[in-house]
């Protein structure tokens, strides 16, 4: 008998495993099959969706809100067809199905080739004390992406992922707890992909075959195995069915989409200010500034430093005049401050906000402000009412929220002191009368729910214009509420490594609005460190440089006039390429896509992309092979199949190969898909700086197109449909290259504009966009 899960230690219970199937019900949406008092429940949500659910004790457990956008009953009915036989049970959409041996009770799936996937290994489905679990085979070359923000390998075959957000300072290449909790991966081999949710936010394992080779296996201290099972087969249309069952992202505002500029801590309001001129002075693109820790009074959450912030509406206002933002950190932890008259921590005493212990008493843990206390945001009305404290930023003009320390992080005794990291007691109670529960089931949510009360808010506070938001913390489901951040990374050439597998399994997992801090935030970049940083930056889908207390300033300018130089150029390349990458979060919003790909997204039946851990994609036009070690200035390249072009000098190559780039620290090699169309604008010192009075549409020999997506870039009238979509062509005829331009649909108009088609090695060719089709021939 294969070892499962522990079994190796004696000290463990026997699994109870999921024996024969004695009876069968069935209408229009269910399966359940009884075994004994065991109950199997198959529900076949899409064509391509079957949600698969196990109760030991034959009683189901009832639906949770958190994370789960869609439940069954809202998705519209398909048509399926179950046949029976003396052996077994099969159950067929149109793209897959599910075949379940009757004794003992076993699932396999089957693409309509006959391929399977997800198959029951030989144990199946069990149960012990304080444990439900289930075990499937490892198919050939099949491999795994997704679990969140894994560190290390971009493939996490033969790895153990554990769902139990933890504040990970001091994170390496072996962490398994991570910030992110996301029970939610990508199962891939060459002609077949499937995507597997694990329905559960109780602490939760995947054992991706470390244990058993050719066995994974998936475990929860829950009491029922619930998981979705979504056919692919390619990664694209496992994540659109993925986020149409966890939700996705809205469109950020533009802004936000340009340079952030952060540190623990900018200690002043003239220091801000100061920051702000050197930005402008330097003609260094900028858009937002983060407050860290130290804007606050003593660390009092939602109060501002009287002495080093005074005056917070007149610093916004300048900063305003000069095109920036300003985003706020906040804390989940309250200052425990009875009888000093501080209006946080006394309404929500007063209202009973805050978790307690068992026995009554208010649990209190220590984090900044010392003793501190904790609300339950899985309660409506304490979301409700942290949101209302969110209005003392938001109406002296504050535009972002930046969550911080909501695993949640806290200490057993006052920070700087010797002490343990420690969470809520897993049996406090949390939650409203209809859901409530222990932090046992929450603890993974906490982030969630701290995030959905700072969007919810925003939305009622500054209801006509669009805010940021950044977690640190979240669950499956996140990516409605939050763009996400790696955390407490560290300035070393690994960490700047690692972000490139960390970032694409996180837009694998459904999150698109993903960044790592640029240089670092942990110690001292080098310049050479920073230089090649920033121009793996350049890509990330959230661009934030942030740097800790006592390290070495990390602004571009504090590393000498070359790298300065680089940042700048750099910086300026993102915002030319901003077009294209709103398009991508456009794209993201409708459709789940990453913003940042593996190549295997775009190249799934390409085995060699499997394991490409140090190339990225910026949508399906650009790949960047960055510089991640010191004293490189040459680096072996993939090419997949196509045609490429180098984006600097405009060689051109034919993949699949492999290339020898040069890349002297001014230079990241980049290249771009032949028929590839990116538009670009001239360069601005912050994203709405002026209107776009013209536009570039880079576009390389070969067949392809984009569709361009514009609105207003800030409210939300793109929502009432508010926006325009332009779609350009690009093929060959005989001896000439045709570019079409369909006419503009949708009810948004741009600025008047001049468009330059730009055919890269050949010419370009000019026209003032006035809305209508327009062909252009470009001979060779």
């Amino acid at each position: 008998m294969p070892q499962y899960f522990g079994q190796l230690h004696t000290t463990e219970p026997a699994w109870s495993i999921l024996g024969a199937v004695q009876a069968i019900q069935q209408d229009d949406r269910h399966i359940l099959l009884k075994c004994g008092n065991p109950c199997l429940k198959i529900s076949i949500l899409a064509p391509n969706l079957i949600r698969v659910r196990m109760t030991p004790t034959g009683e189901f457990l009832p639906r949770r809100s958190w994370a789960v956008a869609q439940a069954d009953e809202e998705w519209s009915k398909v048509p399926f067809q179950v046949h029976e036989k003396a052996e077994t049970i099969k159950i067929t959409t149109e793209q897959l199905s599910v075949v379940i041996s009757r004794n003992p009770c076993r699932i396999k799936c089957f693409d309509s080739a006959g391929q399977p996937f997800a198959q029951d290994a030989d144990m199946g489905m069990g149960w012990r004390t304080g444990t439900v679990a289930g075990w499937k085979r490892i198919e050939t070359d099949e491999h795994f992406y997704g679990f969140g923000e894994p560190t290390g390998l971009l493939d996490q075959r033969s790895q153990v992922r554990t769902n139990w957000t933890s504040d990970a300072l001091d994170y390496g290449i072996l962490t398994d707890s991570m910030y992110q909790a996301i029970p939610f991966f990508i199962a891939l081999r060459p002609g077949l992909g499937y995507g597997l949710f694990f329905n559960t936010t109780f602490w939760s394992r995947f054992d991706l075959g470390a244990q058993q080779p050719g066995v994974w296996g998936m475990e929860t201290q829950g009491s029922e195995l619930d998981y979705y099972i979504i056919y692919g087969p390619e990664p694209a249309k496992i994540l659109q069915t993925y986020t149409q069952l966890t939700g996705r992202m809205p469109l950020p505002p533009r802004w936000s989409l340009g340079y952030h500029q952060c540190r623990w801590s900018y200690e002043s309001q003239d220091i801000v200010q100061k920051l702000a001129h050197e930005f402008r002075q330097r003609q260094i693109p900028c858009d937002v500034i983060h407050l860290d820790i130290d804007y606050m009074n003593g660390y009092r959450v939602f109060t501002w430093s009287p002495k080093r912030f005074a005056n917070p509406k007149e610093l916004i206002q300048n900063l305003k005049e000069d095109g920036f933002k300003l985003a706020t950190i906040v804390d989940p932890g309250v200052k425990y401050e009875p009888e000093a008259d501080y209006k946080v921590f006394d309404e929500g005493l007063k209202n009973d906000y805050f978790i307690r212990k068992t026995n009554g008493q208010l649990f209190h843990g220590y984090v900044w402000p010392d003793k501190a206390v904790f609300a339950d945001y899985l309660r409506q009305e304490v979301r409700d009412w942290w949101g209302s404290l969110l209005k003392s930023l938001t109406e002296v003009g504050v535009a972002g929220i930046w969550n911080d320390m909501n695993e949640p992080a806290l200490d057993d005794r006052p920070f700087g002191d010797p002490g343990n990291k420690i969470s809520f007691p897993l049996d406090a109670v949390q939650g409203p009368s209809d859901e409530r529960t222990t932090h046992a089931e929450t603890h993974n949510v906490y982030g969630l729910m701290m995030a959905q009360a700072s969007y919810q808010a925003l939305a009622k506070s500054r209801p006509t214009e669009r805010s940021f938001f950044l977690t640190r913390s979240g669950f499956a489901g996140i990516q409605r509420w939050s763009a996400v951040w790696t955390g407490d990374n560290q300035s070393l050439w690994e960490h700047l490594e690692m972000s490139i597998p960390m970032l694409c399994n996180l837009g694998l997992s459904g999150i698109g609005f993903v960044g790592a801090d640029i240089g670092g935030f942990a110690g001292n970049a080098t310049a050479e460190l920073f230089a090649r940083w920033m121009q793996l930056g350049m890509l990330y889908p959230l661009m934030r440089a942030h740097s800790a207390l006592t390290t070495a300033q990390h602004e571009p300018w504090t590393f000498g006039d070359r790298v300065e130089k680089i940042c700048r150029e750099y910086i300026q390349l993102r915002y030319r390429l901003l077009p294209y990458i709103y398009t991508l979060f456009w794209e993201a919003a409708t459709t789940g896509a990453p913003i940042l790909r593996p190549l295997l997204y775009h190249f799934p039946n390409d085995p060699t992309t499997f394991a490409t851990a140090d190339q990225v994609m910026l949508g399906s036009s650009l790949l960047a092979a960055p510089i991640y070690r010191p004293g490189v200035e040459h680096r072996a390249v993939y090419l997949p199949q196509g045609r490429w072009y180098d984006w600097w000098s405009g060689e051109a190559f034919t993949g699949p190969t492999h290339i020898l780039a040069h890349a002297p620290l001014e230079k990241m090699p980049l290249y771009v898909r032949g028929g590839s169309i990116i538009p670009m604008i001239p360069v601005m010192q912050y994203v709405d700086e002026r209107p776009i009075d013209q536009m570039r549409l880079r576009i390389w020999k070969g067949v392809g197109e984009f569709t361009l997506y514009e609105d207003d870039g800030h409210t939300f009238e793109y929502k009432t449909g508010a926006f325009c979509t332009t779609t350009y062509r690009v093929y060959l005829q005989g001896e000439q290259t045709i570019v079409e331009i369909e006419a503009r649909e949708g009810e948004f108009s741009p600025a008047t504009r001049e468009i330059i088609v730009e055919l890269v090695g050949v010419g370009e060719q000019s026209f003032i966009d006035d809305g209508t089709a327009h062909q252009l021939k470009f001979s060779i």
